[in-house]
C-alpha cells in the first residue's frame, strides 16, 4: 500500500510502498477514503509533541470502509463506513477508564502519533474506538457528487470532537468567547448557535477577513484578541495554541466563568495578577476525547447538519498540504484523498 511516512522529526514525509497491515485482536482493517489534516500533525512533525512512534504514518481524522474484521470483533460488517479519531486505544482497566475518564488513561495510544494513522491506503484500528458515521455527513467525493461539499465528515473527527469536548466544558454559559477562529471554532460555533448561545469571536489583531467570516456565521461580536468584548463572557474557549491568550480571556470573563484551553499543545502561559482569576474563575484544559463525546457530537452534527469547508489533496501531496497549513495559506481544512 502507499503511505506517507514520517521517518525523522523535522523532515518531510516520505512516500513509501508498505505491506498492507493485518487486523490483530479487537481490530478492523480499514480501507482509507479520506483523512483530514490537523494542527496536531504539524506539532508532531515539528517535534512539539514528544516521542512519536517512528517511523510513523500520521493522520487521525480517518474516514473509510471496513475491509477485514478480526474474528474477535463483533458488531461490524465488511463495507461499513466508519470514522477513526485521535484516541485509538485504552486499557479499560485503570482508575480513569473505570470512572468514565478514558481520555486520561495513562496507557492510552493515539492514532497517527503512537500508532499508525490514516495518511495511507489502509490502516488498522481498535474496533472499540471506531465510530459509525451518519448518512447525513458525506465523504468528500460523495459530497461533491451530491453538491454538498460543505457536509464532508473527515474534519469532524478531531477538530469537531475535541472542540465539542471543549464546548461541553463551558456548561450552560450563554455568552461564549472563542479565541482563534479556525477550523475547530467554525465547527463548534455552529453547535453553539444551534443551541442559541451568543458567540464572541476573537481573531488575530487586524484580521478583518476572519472577523467578517465570524459575523457572517452568526457571531454577535468579532474583534482582535487584544480587545475586550462589549459584555462579560460566561465562558471562553481558546483554540489558538497561544498561552498569552489565557490571561486575556480571564480578563473578559464574568464572575464564575471558565476558560477552556482546547488544544493539545500551547505555548507557555505568562504570569498574571491573581485578581484576574479571583471570583471563582476557572482555567481548564482538554485532553483527548471520550467515545461519549464523539457519539454525542456526531448525532448533533448530523441533526444541524454541521457544515465543513475542505480543500482536497491527493495522498502524495501530504507535504504540500502540511506546508500550506503551516503557512496559513488555507481557508479550509486540508483533506487527503486516497
Amino acid at each position: 500500500m502507499r503511505a506517507m511516512v514520517l521517518e525523522e522529526v523535522g523532515q518531510p514525509l516520505a512516500l513509501r510502498d508498505l505491506p498492507k497491515p493485518k487486523p490483530g485482536h479487537g481490530q478492523l482493517l480499514v480501507r482509507v477514503n479520506t483523512c483530514a489534516v490537523c494542527r496536531t500533525d504539524l506539532h508532531i512533525v515539528d517535534g512539539e509533541l514528544p516521542n512519536p512512534k517512528l517511523p510513523l504514518i500520521l493522520g487521525h481524522q480517518i474516514v473509510g470502509r471496513v475491509e477485514q474484521i478480526n474474528q474477535s470483533v463483533d458488531g461490524f460488517s465488511i463495507g461499513d463506513r466508519i470514522g477513526v479519531p485521535w484516541l485509538g486505544w485504552t486499557d479499560g482497566e485503570c482508575t480513569y477508564c473505570r470512572s468514565d475518564r478514558e481520555n486520561l488513561c495513562d496507557r492510552a495510544k493515539f492514532t497517527g502519533y503512537t500508532i499508525d494513522g490514516g495518511y495511507a491506503e489502509f490502516t488498522v484500528a481498535d474496533a472499540r474506538y471506531c465510530f459509525r458515521l451518519p448518512d447525513e455527513l458525506f465523504d468528500v467525493d460523495l459530497a461533491a457528487e451530491a453538491g454538498l461539499a460543505e457536509a464532508a465528515v473527515a474534519p469532524l473527527l478531531c477538530a469537531g470532537m475535541l472542540g465539542y469536548r471543549s464546548y461541553w466544558k463551558t456548561g450552560d454559559a450563554r455568552r461564549l468567547g472563542i479565541y482563534g477562529f479556525g477550523n475547530a471554532a467554525y465547527l463548534i460555533a455552529q453547535v453553539a448557535l444551534y443551541q442559541q448561545k451568543e458567540i464572541f469571536a476573537f481573531t488575530r489583531p487586524g484580521d478583518k477577513a476572519g472577523q467578517d467570516a465570524a459575523r457572517s456565521l452568526g457571531a454577535v461580536w468579532a474583534g482582535g484578541s487584544d480587545e475586550m468584548p462589549p459584555e462579560r463572557l460566561g465562558a471562553a474557549i481558546i483554540f489558538a495554541p497561544v498561552g498569552a491568550l489565557v490571561p486575556a480571556a480571564l480578563r473578559a470573563l464574568a464572575k464564575g466563568g471558565v476558560v477552556v484551553c482546547g488544544g493539545i499543545h500551547m505555548s507557555d502561559i505568562p504570569s498574571f495578577p491573581y485578581v484576574d482569576l479571583w471570583n471563582e474563575r476557572v482555567i481548564s484544559s482538554v485532553a483527548n476525547l471520550t467515545r461519549r463525546d464523539g457519539e454525542e457530537f456526531l448525532k448533533i452534527a448530523a441533526l444541524i447538519p454541521v457544515k465543513t469547508k475542505v480543500k482536497t489533496f491527493p495522498l502524495e501531496q501530504a507535504n504540500t498540504a502540511l506546508e500550506k497549513f503551516r503557512a496559513g495559506k488555507l481557508d479550509a481544512t486540508a483533506v487527503l484523498v486516497t
